[in-house]
C-alpha cells in the first residue's frame, strides 16, 4: 500500500510536519492542493484508503519511516511523543506563542531531544511549529531571549540542512508583514492567497496597522475567566491586525465600583499578558457625555421621563409612549438642570432617548440614557449626581477614543441595532461591532453579582478563593496562565454558544506542570501504619536523588533511609502476609507479619528489606516516608463546585442549589524537603495527584497547606 498523495487546501497552511517526516524518512509525498477549504489534511492511498490529520499523517510516516526510534523507542516513548504533537498546535495560538517557546526552553536547558536521545516526530512536530511561524520565530531565534530552543532549533537545522531549508523555502511564507501569505508552491499553481487557520475570522472592514480595540470591564468586582476571554479575543486581533488594544473601565455606577476592583481588574490583565497602549476612564468623559445629552434634549432626540420604573418597563414591553414623550424642550431642560442638581424632583428623573416605541427590537424602545445617583464614585467622589447608562456611554465613548472593533459577547446582540442608531443620533462615526460567543462552564457562576453574594455571605475566603472562577481564583487553584490562554484561544472567536467542561481546561493544564514539576511524598495522618524492616539500616542514611527523574530543572532532594517507615492506611489494608511490594525509590521489601487492633484496624506490618527482587513482578508500589522527626506536616485542602448544577435555567435561583460541602481538608505528614516549597509552587505528590502550595513552611507546628489541582480526570465530589 504505497502513498498516492498528500492532500490540503491552498487556502490553509501546509501540513508542515508532515511534509518535513517524510522529506526526512526519504517518501516521496506527491502534493495536491485542489481539497475544498478549511479539510483536514489528507494522505490517499493506493488501495483508495485514506487518512486524516495532520498529526494522524505525521504518526503514520513515522511508523512506516526508516529512521531509527523516530516513535520512540518503546510505547512509553510514544506516550510522551503524542503529548507534544498535541502541545504543537499552541504555537499558531497568538498570544500563547511566546508562552509556548519559553515552555520548550525551559523543558530544553538540559535536553539534547524533546523525547530520549534520539531525533523524534515531537522534535518534528514543535521544529515545524516555529519554522512555519516566519518571521516572528526568526526575529527570536536572533535573540538572546529563548538560548535553549534557538539551540536546539539550529542544532536540528545543521543536522538535516538540505532537506530543512528545501521544504521552508517552498512552503513557509513570510509571516507578520501584514501581507497575504504566498507560498513558491502556490505560485507554481497559479494561486496567490492570504493563508488562514480555520479557528482565524476576519474583522469587518480590518486594515492592517489601523485597529483599535478596547476591553472594558466594569469595575466591580475581580476578572474571571468569561472576562479572560474577552481580553484574549482582543489582544489576539490587534496583533493579527498590527493594531492596539486599550483598557478602559466603564465606571458609570459608583454602588458597584471601587478601587480594589480597578487594582486587581489591572493585575490580572497583567496576568493575562495583555498588552495594552493606555489606560482609560468612561468617567474621564462625563463632560463631555452631559454636554452631548443636552444637545439631544435641544434636537428632540431625548426626553426626561418621571413614569416610575416598574410602569415604565411595562410600557416598554406593551409598546406605550410615555406621556413624557412629547414635553417641550424646555421643560425637558428644565427637569435636566434638577436631574443635575440631584434635587427631590430631579432624582424622580430619567432621560430617555427618542427613539422607537413600536420597534420589534425592545432594546430601541426608548432606552434610558441617565439616571439620578447620589452616591460618591470611587475616583471622582460628590461631584456629579447623576450618571449615563451603559447603553449612552458605550458607543458615545467607543467613538470618541477612536476604537475602530468594539468586540461585544453574544448576549448583546439584540441591542446591536442600538448602539448604531445611538452613535447616528449623537453624529458620531460608526464603531464596527463584533459579537463573539459567551464562555460558560458547568457547575459555574459568572454572574458578579452572584459571586459577591458569596463573598458577602463569608461563603468564600474573598474573591480570589480557589473556588471562584476568577483568575485570580483559579491560578491560586494551581491553573497556569499559559493553560488558560490555550483553552481559550483553542475556542477563537466562533459565535457558537458553547457549555464547556472544566475537565478540558484542567487537561490542557497537566500536559504543562507534568513534565517540570517538582515529585514529593505525602503519608495521610488519619491511621498511617508503620512498617518495621527486620533487616533496614542499622542507622539511618540519606541519598541525594531528582526531584523529577525525567527532568533535570526541578532540582535534588534529600530522602533518609531507616529501618521504620510510614504507609498510608489504604496502603497497609491492600498487603497480604508473605506479599513482596515494591518500596518506591528503595526496592522490594516482602511483608512477613500484619497485626491489628480488636476493632481489626491494622497497627503494625513488619517485613525484611529485598532489594535484588524485582520491581516488575509486584502488584504494589508503594509510597513510603522515614520514621525522622524532620517530617512536616501537612494540610492537604481538595474543593468542589460552589453550584449542583451543571446548568441554570432561565429564572432559576442559584441559592436553590448551592453545594452544602465544597472544600475538604485532609492532615497528612510530608518529606522534609518540602520546607523549601515557595507560595505558588505546583508539584507532584507522588500517588496522590497535583498540588499548589498556598501556606509555605512557616514553622514546625503551623502546617504547609497544599492545594489539590485537578487534572482533567478525577470526578470531585466531597462529602
Amino acid at each position: 500500500m504505497e502513498i498516492r498523495t498528500l492532500s490540503f487546501p491552498a487556502d490553509s497552511p501546509p501540513p508542515l510536519p508532515v511534509i518535513v517526516a517524510a522529506k526526512l524518512a526519504g517518501l516521496a509525498l506527491p502534493i495536491d492542493t485542489s481539497l475544498p477549504p478549511n479539510s483536514a489534511p489528507t494522505l490517499l492511498f493506493s488501495n483508495g484508503h485514506k487518512l486524516y490529520g495532520t498529526y494522524v499523517l505525521l504518526r503514520y510516516i513515522a511508523r512506516v519511516a526508516s529512521l531509527p526510534n523516530f516513535y520512540g523507542q518503546n510505547a512509553y516513548e510514544s506516550g510522551q511523543i503524542d503529548e507534544w504533537l498535541e502541545y504543537a498546535p499552541v504555537f499558531s495560538l497568538g498570544p500563547a506563542f511566546e508562552n509556548a517557546c519559553k515552555y520548550v526552553d525551559d523543558f530544553l536547558q538540559s535536553r539534547t531531544f524533546l523525547v530520549g536521545y534520539c531525533f523524534s516526530i515531537a522534535d518534528v512536530a514543535i521544529w515545524s511549529a516555529l519554522a512555519g511561524s516566519g518571521q516572528r520565530w526568526e526575529s527570536l531565534r536572533k535573540s538572546t531571549k529563548y538560548q535553549n530552543l534557538a539551540r536546539w532549533f539550529n542544532s536540528i537545522l545543521a543536522e538535516y540542512n538540505d532537506a530543512l531549508n528545501e521544504v521552508t523555502a517552498l512552503y513557509v511564507g513570510k509571516r507578520g508583514s501584514g501581507k497575504p501569505i504566498t507560498s513558491k508552491l502556490k505560485e507554481q499553481q497559479g494561486a496567490s492567497n492570504q493563508s488562514k487557520s480555520s479557528y482565524e475570522i476576519d474583522l469587518p472592514e480590518a486594515e492592517v496597522g489601523k485597529v483599535r480595540l478596547r476591553f472594558a470591564p466594569e469595575p466591580s468586582g475581580y476578572l474571571h475567566i468569561g472576562h479572560a476571554k474577552a481580553a484574549l479575543l482582543n489582544q489576539y486581533f490587534a496583533q493579527r491586525y498590527q493594531g492596539v488594544v486599550i483598557v478602559r473601565f466603564d465606571d458609570t455606577n459608583p454602588a458597584k465600583e471601587s478601587n480594589e476592583f480597578v487594582e486587581n481588574l489591572l493585575k490580572d490583565i497583567e496576568t493575562l499578558g495583555i498588552k495594552y497602549v493606555a489606560v482609560t476612564y468612561t468617567s474621564d468623559y462625563f463632560p463631555q457625555m452631559m454636554e452631548m445629552a443636552e444637545n439631544l434634549i435641544r434636537q428632540g432626540k431625548a426626553y426626561i421621563d418621571d413614569t416610575p420604573r416598574e410602569q415604565m418597563q411595562k410600557e416598554r414591553m406593551d409598546g406605550i409612549e410615555s406621556r413624557c414623550r412629547n414635553n417641550s424642550v424646555e421643560e425637558n431642560l428644565k427637569l435636566w438642570k434638577e436631574m443635575i442638581a440631584g434635587s427631590e424632583r430631579g432624582l424622580q428623573c430619567c432621560l430617555r432617548g427618542k427613539l422607537d416605541m413600536q420597534d420589534p427590537n425592545k432594546s430601541l424602545r426608548d432606552p434610558v440614557y441617565y439616571r439620578c445617583n447620589p452616591i460618591p464614585h470611587h475616583r471622582i467622589g460628590s461631584k456629579y449626581k447623576i450618571y449615563p447608562t451603559y447603553d449612552f456611554a458605550c458607543p458615545f465613548v467607543d467613538a470618541i477614543e477612536g476604537i475602530t472593533h468594539a468586540l461585544r459577547s453574544s448576549e448583546y446582540h439584540d441591542r446591536n441595532a442600538q448602539y448604531y442608531r445611538i452613535q447616528m443620533d449623537m453624529g458620531l462615526r460608526k464603531v464596527h461591532l463584533y459579537e463573539f460567543s459567551r464562555l460558560n462552564m458547568v457547575y459555574t457562576l459568572l454572574s458578579k453579582r452572584k459571586l459577591l453574594w458569596f463573598v458577602e455571605k463569608g461563603k468564600v475566603d474573598g474573591w480570589d478563593d480557589a473556588r471562584f472562577p476568577t483568575v485570580q481564583g483559579i491560578i491560586r487553584r494551581g491553573l497556569k496562565v499559559e493553560a488558560l490562554i490555550q483553552f481559550i484561544l483553542e475556542q477563537g472567536a466562533s459565535k457558537n454558544l458553547n457549555l464547556m467542561e472544566w475537565d478540558k481546561l484542567w487537561t490542557i493544564n497537566k500536559k504543562i506542570i507534568d513534565p517540570v514539576c517538582p515529585r514529593h511524598t505525602a503519608v495521610i495522618e488519619e491511621g498511617r501504619v508503620l512498617i518495621t524492616l527486620t533487616n533496614g539500616p542499622e542507622k539511618p542514611f540519606a541519598r541525594i536523588i531528582p526531584r523529577h527523574k525525567k527532568y533535570e530543572g526541578a532540582g535534588d532532594k534529600c530522602t533518609t533511609f531507616t529501618r521504620r517507615i510510614w504507609i498510608d492506611k489504604a496502603d497497609a489494608e491492600s498487603i497480604s502476609v508473605d506479599e513482596e511490594i515494591t518500596l518506591m525509590d528503595w526496592g522490594n521489601a516482602i511483608v512477613k507479619q500484619i497485626e491489628k487492633d480488636h476493632d481489626g484496624n491494622i497497627t503494625q506490618l513488619s517485613g525484611m528489606l529485598h532489594l535484588e527482587g524485582s520491581v516488575k513482578t509486584t502488584k504494589l508500589k508503594l509510597t513510603w516516608l522515614p520514621e525522622t522527626s524532620e517530617l512536616v506536616n501537612l494540610t492537604l485542602v481538595d474543593f468542589d463546585y460552589l453550584i449542583t448544577k451543571k446548568k441554570l435555567e432561565e429564572g432559576e435561583d442559584f441559592l436553590d442549589v448551592l453545594n452544602p460541602c465544597t472544600k475538604r481538608e485532609t492532615a497528612a505528614i510530608g518529606d522534609s524537603n518540602m520546607r523549601n516549597l515557595q507560595r505558588g509552587e505546583v508539584l507532584q505528590l507522588e500517588r496522590k495527584g497535583y498540588f499548589r502550595c498556598d501556606v509555605p513552611f512557616i514553622r514546625p507546628s503551623k502546617p504547609i497547606v497544599l492545594y489539590a489541582i485537578p487534572d482533567g480526570r478525577q470526578q470531585t465530589s466531597l462529602k
